[in-house]
């Protein structure tokens, strides 16, 4: 088996179950009663501090190619930013259908006059095109660089990912300032590296 057939039958699969183990557990706890006391607030948290992991894993998978020369790692960039989008929706579907019971009225009023929440939407649309576009027929069809400025939007989205979350917490803010670090950091690399450019 050569490296590449070794990268794409043993190495992506494992990732890809990797990536799916939080909801599968989810899943299973759910069903057997293993939730809190409060079910929806939990599975809500838990969808969206995952989609945020997962976001910035995504964001990290560029430095580390370039630090430590892991080229092999942008051969997963699209399965870990398409899984973070998998999370930030069920994030979005588990707020809008259990926390809201599909209530229009209740879910604008949200948007509008929460901050934490009209953040947290706005980030997620950022995300869709984004989605929409990461297959490579998409890439021949945008052009390399359309298609590059297009997904900086990640960016923005990921900053207002960790906002949602900071504003969200009502006490204890250093799990979401620990993220709030971790992407400042990320960002300073990328800043350096398009600095280093010109």
């Amino acid at each position: 088996m050569t490296r590449s057939q070794y990268i794409t039958r043993i190495v992506k699969p494992a990732v890809f179950l990797a990536l799916l183990a939080p909801f599968l557990f989810m899943g299973y706890e759910a069903a057997t009663g293993g939730l809190s006391a409060n079910p929806i607030e939990d599975v809500l948290h838990r969808s969206g501090l995952w989609g945020l992991r997962i976001l910035i894993l995504s964001l990290a998978i560029t430095p580390l190619k370039i630090l430590f020369g892991w080229n092999v790692l942008m051969r997963f960039r699209r399965m870990v930013g398409l899984f973070a989008f998998f999370y930030l929706v069920l994030h979005f579907f588990i707020y809008v259908g259990l926390d809201r019971f599909f209530s229009l009225g209740d879910i604008l009023e949200d948007i509008t006059l929460r901050p934490f929440i009209t953040v947290g939407f706005v980030s997620l649309l950022m995300l869709v095109p984004l989605a929409v576009t990461s297959t490579k027929k998409m890439i021949k069809r945008l052009g390399s660089k359309r298609w590059q400025r297009l997904h900086r939007l990640v960016y923005p989205a990921a900053i207002g990912g960790v906002v949602h979350y900071l504003w969200a917490v009502k006490l204890d803010a250093r799990e979401p300032t620990i993220y709030a670090v971790l992407l400042g950091i990320l960002l300073t690399l990328r800043l350096k590296r398009v600095s280093g450019r010109k």
